[in-house]
């Protein structure tokens, strides 16, 4: 028998700290034009400052902490690639591009039988 994970649905709490991001990162942009008149550097300041602050409370929040656990196993397992060594690599690449080369001249061939079939001899217009 299966077990089978029941997904809950996320509680108040967590609604609440993903509303405050997002109020978070939009008073940012809001930021950023108000403090149009205070120059460049004010004005990012206070956008990165909130979008930072956004993120951060979002990651808090129980979606936020799944996408973390995500990315955590995400490098998990790309730590587990083998990578080609330099010569396995060009030699794939070789075999790739030879048989791109064949497949040209399949095509190309495959298609000009055809348009002398269809032309030449059905049609009869060369």
């Amino acid at each position: 028998m299966a077990s089978t994970e029941i997904e809950t649905v996320s509680p108040a709490a967590d609604k609440a700290r993903l509303a405050a991001a997002g109020v978070l990162a939009l008073l940012g942009f809001v930021a950023y034009y108000l403090l149009g008149a205070q120059g460049a550097w004010v004005q990012w300041a206070a956008l990165l400052l909130a979008l930072a602050a956004g993120i951060g409370v979002g990651l808090t929040a129980s979606p936020g902490q799944r996408l973390i656990a995500f990315g955590r196993d995400a490098v998990k397992e790309a730590r587990k690639v083998v990578w080609p060594t330099r010569k396995e690599a060009a030699q794939v690449t070789g075999y790739v591009f030879a048989f791109v080369a064949v497949m040209a001249i399949f095509l190309w061939l495959t298609d000009k039988l055809l348009e002398w079939v269809l032309y030449g001899l059905i049609l009869g217009w060369r």
